[in-house]
């Protein structure tokens, strides 16, 4: 026990935290963007996934919400503390050198880090609490039993240009996040060297575009079909059934 309390008091024990908890949120952000991606599909496969998970026994689904949170309260709170170990022992003289050295991502991770954790509050609070806007009355006939709209709920979200670009913003920040986090944790876990290293900045890279591209294709799509004459997705339809059943109701 003191042993574990030991590492990770250390700066590889931090490190290996880091890793382990970031490998976690790139898996989690991975299986949400293809979740998510399913709204090309159609309103069915949308809304069958978003049901499924809302449907999970609520030890599991609470579980796995707590257990997110726990990992991203880790994540930053080893992210700063490292931070701080490494301003303390860096010579003075060293910091204009070390600063052109590194990568911008690397220079704005925590900002970055920060504005991602207000774009989730905001996230939450808009699609999974929905107190920014109301979304009570969009439902879906899903096999004979009546469910939330999330395909609805969705478009009419990302109908919204000043949401939709501060997703894209945000995502675009996310990625930066990852591109160079991936990177790290290949580094923090052993697992590159000087052969291996371009190799795995590569792919750290393309990850994070594969990331980017399949998060804001959803609110570049409901924006190209509002304001342009491409039909990516039936927003003008859904805009018109959602106001038809507000003012119905």
């Amino acid at each position: 026990m003191k042993s574990t309390r030991q590492l990770i008091a250390s700066s590889l024990g931090k490190k290996y935290l880091m890793a382990l908890t970031g490998l976690v949120l790139v898996l989690f952000v991975l299986l949400h963007m293809v979740g998510n991606l399913q709204i090309f599909i159609g309103p069915d496969a949308l809304n069958t996934y978003a049901h499924k998970l809302q449907s999970l026994p609520l030890p599991l689904k609470w579980g796995s919400r707590l257990f997110l949170l726990f990992t991203v309260i880790v994540h930053i709170w080893m992210a700063t503390l490292l931070t701080v170990e490494n301003r303390k022992a860096r010579p003075q003289n060293n910091v204009t050198e070390v600063v052109v050295q590194a990568s911008f991502a690397s220079r704005t991770m925590r900002w970055s880090g920060y504005i991602l954790v207000a774009f989730i509050i905001f996230h939450l609070l808009n699609f999974t609490v929905r107190v920014v806007f109301d979304y009570s009355n969009l439902t879906y006939d899903l096999h004979g039993e009546k469910v939330n709209d999330v395909y609805a709920m969705v478009i009419s979200g990302y109908n919204h240009w000043y949401i939709s670009l501060f997703y894209i913003f945000s995502i675009g920040l996310l990625c930066m996040h990852l591109s160079h986090g991936v990177s790290s944790m290949f580094q923090s876990m052993g697992l590159r060297n000087r052969h291996w290293e371009l190799r795995l900045n590569r792919i750290a890279v393309i990850f994070a575009w594969i990331v980017f591209l399949g998060f804001i294709s959803i609110p570049l799509s409901v924006l190209a079909s509002k304001y342009t004459g491409l039909n990516l997705l039936p927003v003008n339809e859904v805009l018109q059934q959602a106001a038809e059943i507000t003012a119905y109701k």
